[in-house]
């Protein structure tokens, strides 16, 4: 189905790995310590932004002074706590196996790359790619193309062969601002 494209880009929370619930659990186990809430129906804007990103949102809603860094610090040790526990994968990983060989494949994604590659080395699936590009890989995070860009240079092919495949409107964004076909996983 995908042969036209040279290479496949795949985000990864909630698009080839179930992270979201853990992620979710992680935010209100930190932030209940601070006397914060996470609204889950508010974030869903946010998803594929990276953490400090996302702390930052939060702390501003809550009118809360206090470093975005460390709060975000505090979360992402809980959630790496918690996810090797959790985690599986989502049914497009099977477009990842049948693509195994055939095309070269990445992983754009707003988490951290040691993140990114401890899950997939976890569940078996990190020689399935040729590269992972993470939050501190680009400046410019998703709605920013940059992500998928550094993607399509790591498989040493042009952006507009690839197609990308994304559960969130910042990455879907992002992929078409690169040139890209782009599959939105939620309507698949």
């Amino acid at each position: 189905m995908y042969d036209r494209y040279q290479g496949l880009i795949f985000d990864m929370d909630g698009t080839i790995l179930d992270t979201e619930p853990t992620h979710r659990a992680a935010w209100h186990q930190i932030l209940g310590k601070y006397g914060m809430t996470y609204n889950a129906q508010e974030m869903v804007a946010y998803n594929g932004a990276p953490i400090e990103k996302i702390a930052a949102v939060i702390l501003a809603r809550h009118n809360v002074d206090m470093d975005p860094k460390a709060l975000a610090t505090e979360k992402l040790a809980l959630v790496e706590e918690m996810l090797f526990d959790t985690v599986k994968p989502l049914p497009l990983i099977e477009v990842v196996k049948a693509y195994q060989g055939r095309r070269p494949m990445t992983v754009g994604t707003g988490s951290p790359r040691h993140l990114a590659d401890r899950l997939l080395r976890h569940l078996g699936l990190r020689d399935y790619f040729v590269g992972i590009v993470g939050a501190e890989d680009v400046l410019h995070h998703k709605p920013f193309p940059d992500t998928f860009l550094r993607c399509a240079q790591l498989m040493q092919v042009a952006p507009e062969t690839c197609v990308v495949f994304e559960d969130a409107d910042f990455g879907i964004e992002a992929a078409q601002r690169a040139n890209m076909a782009v599959v939105d996983v939620r309507t698949r």
